[in-house]
C-alpha cells in the first residue's frame, strides 16, 4: 500500500499507483530487459479495445535501435497512457517537468494549466521520448510525499 499525505491527493485527481505503474514499466523499458507478462497481472495492456490506429508509435523515438524487435513493454506502456483521461495524461506531463525542475510545487496548477494547453494528443510519444521520464515522476513525486517504494515491492 502506498503512503500518501492528505494534502498530495488533493492537489492530483491521478491515482498515485497509476503514476508509479508509469515509472515501472518505463524503468523496465529503460533497462533493457525482456519483461514477462503474468496472466494474473494487474496492469493488462487489453484491459480497454485500442484501435491498431492508435498505437502507430515511432518506435526509433523509443528504441533508436533499428534493428531491434519491437518491445512489448514500450507498447503495453504507450497503450496504458493513450487509455487514460486526458486530464490524467496532463497531470503525467505535468509531472514530468514539475520532476525536471521546470517549476516548482507551489506552481503546480500553472503547471497543468501549461500542460493542458501545450498537449498536442501523443502524449505517449511525448513521454515515452524523455529518457528519464521515470527519474522525473519519481522525483515529481516525491514533492508530493508520494513514494513508489511498496508499489515496486509488489510488482517486482
Amino acid at each position: 500500500m502506498l503512503k500518501i499525505k492528505p494534502e498530495a491527493t488533493a492537489m492530483l485527481t491521478i491515482k498515485p499507483e497509476t503514476v508509479c505503474h508509469v515509472i515501472f514499466r518505463d524503468r523496465q523499458l529503460q533497462s533493457g530487459v525482456p519483461v514477462e507478462h503474468d496472466d494474473d497481472e494487474t496492469w493488462e495492456p487489453d484491459r480497454h479495445v485500442v484501435e491498431d490506429a492508435e498505437l502507430d508509435l515511432d518506435l526509433e523515438m523509443i528504441a533508436p535501435d533499428n534493428d531491434a524487435a519491437p518491445d512489448p513493454t514500450a507498447d503495453e506502456l504507450a497503450a496504458f497512457i493513450t487509455e487514460l483521461p486526458i486530464d490524467h495524461q496532463c497531470e503525467l506531463i505535468a509531472l514530468a517537468w514539475l520532476g525536471r525542475g521546470d517549476s516548482g510545487k507551489e506552481d503546480w496548477d500553472d503547471l497543468l494549466e501549461l500542460a493542458r494547453e501545450r498537449r498536442t494528443g501523443r502524449t505517449d510519444e511525448y513521454l515515452l521520448g524523455m529518457p528519464l521520464l521515470s527519474d522525473y515522476l519519481v522525483d515529481a513525486l516525491g514533492q508530493f510525499d508520494i513514494s513508489c517504494e511498496d508499489f515496486e515491492n509488489e510488482h517486482a
